[in-house]
């Protein structure tokens, strides 16, 4: 940590002018009295996309918890899906003196110069969920097996439509997939299409727009209403005289938009049933929607054992030990393979939402009323 400092007092004058123009950005936390262990007292950057997504308040509320347990203190900042803002926050926090960072990209490709000042400074870095591409300082990766997210959205919609038990329909469906620029997406897609294609090539799913690959479907910064509108254009350009069975939603956030052109195209009602409608995160709303009969199935990954793995990360790297990895070959981002801890998700649905979610502790029974 010494090599550290005197790093950082180079990387300091450097970014003392984007310090002064975005200081009044910033969303700080736990900058209260020093504690002993933890490094000394190491203050953690936490770096998160957004507060219009319930998880990535739960996420940093989780990372803090976690690393305020264990002795640190931290900075809490969140870019508001702006990938310039976000730039400017890490480079604040770089001048600060932080001793590691935590960050969730905005855009995963956009914090090479960044992340270069943080390894001039000495500064660890943990990629949080979604993997940055496109740099080697990148130190380690923590998140769940995000493959494995798409196989269970498909493999829920194969299930229910009843196409494992004889059920040939054939079944209309439509794709959605995450943003762009979070390379998240695309595992999360291949998943579900290595379960769904199999049946699109039988004939068994019919996608009536043709919008099959995966850069036609994505949803730039996973947004509801960007999703919605979508629906809408489908359901006024392919479904005249059609009916939707079930909608591939990677997201809770773009489930609820895609409900919403649902419900104004007369879906719910005992001529439209509503469609099988996936989803991930298990957010509030969606599971609430879940109970109500709306939508159909969330994909649950515990965000506090998420946060662990990442203050786990940050707490053996500046106590120069060798953090706990799963996965050293899947998560090559361009220029490294960066070493992986992978999670794994749950299904939830209707039937099991009780056991998986308010046993485990995650929501209470009043949450969900």
């Amino acid at each position: 940590m010494r090599n550290r400092r005197a790093a950082l007092a180079a990387v300091a004058s450097a970014a003392s002018l984007a310090l002064a123009l975005t200081a009044c950005g910033q969303n700080s936390e736990g900058g209260g009295e020093e504690k002993k262990g933890g490094a000394d007292g190491a203050t953690i950057g936490v770096a998160m996309p957004t507060k219009s997504s319930e998880r990535w308040i739960s996420d940093g509320a989780n990372v803090v918890k976690e690393l305020k347990s264990k002795g640190y203190k931290t900075k809490l900042v969140y870019g508001e899906d702006d990938p310039d803002q976000q730039v400017s926050q890490i480079e604040n926090m770089i001048t600060q003196g932080v001793d590691a960072l935590i960050v969730a990209a905005i855009d995963n490709k956009s914090l090479n110069n960044v992340l270069q000042q943080a390894k001039d400074a000495d500064i660890p870095v943990i990629s949080y969920d979604r993997l940055i591409l496109g740099t080697e300082n990148v130190d380690y990766y923590a998140s769940f097996d995000n493959e494995k997210v798409g196989e269970l959205q498909g493999s829920y919609i194969v299930d229910k439509l009843g196409l494992e038990d004889g059920k040939k329909g054939p079944f209309s469906i439509e794709l959605f997939a995450g943003s762009n620029d979070d390379n998240n997406t695309k595992y999360f897609f291949q998943g579900a299409m290595n379960v769904l294609k199999p049946h699109i090539d039988k004939g068994e799913l019919v996608v009536r727009s043709k919008q099959t690959a995966l850069n036609q479907v994505t949803t730039l910064r996973w947004d509801g209403g960007t999703a919605q509108k979508r629906m809408d254009d489908l359901l006024t350009s392919s479904y005249r005289s059609a009916k939707v069975d079930a909608v591939l939603s990677p997201y809770d956030g773009i489930s609820i938009g895609i409900l919403s052109a649902l419900k104004s195209d007369g879906y719910g009602t005992g001529a439209k049933p509503m469609p099988v409608v996936t989803g991930q995160d298990a957010e509030l709303a969606s599971v609430k929607s879940i109970i109500a009969g709306d939508q159909t199935q969330t994909v649950y990954k515990d965000l506090r054992k998420l946060a662990k793995v990442a203050s786990n990360m940050v707490d053996a790297a500046l106590n120069d030990k060798k953090p706990e990895v799963n996965d050293t070959k899947s998560y090559d981002n361009g220029v490294k393979v960066v070493p992986a801890y992978l999670l794994q998700p749950v299904s939830v649905d209707k039937d099991n939402y009780k056991q998986a979610l308010v046993d485990d502790g995650y929501y209470t029974e009043n949450d969900l009323k």
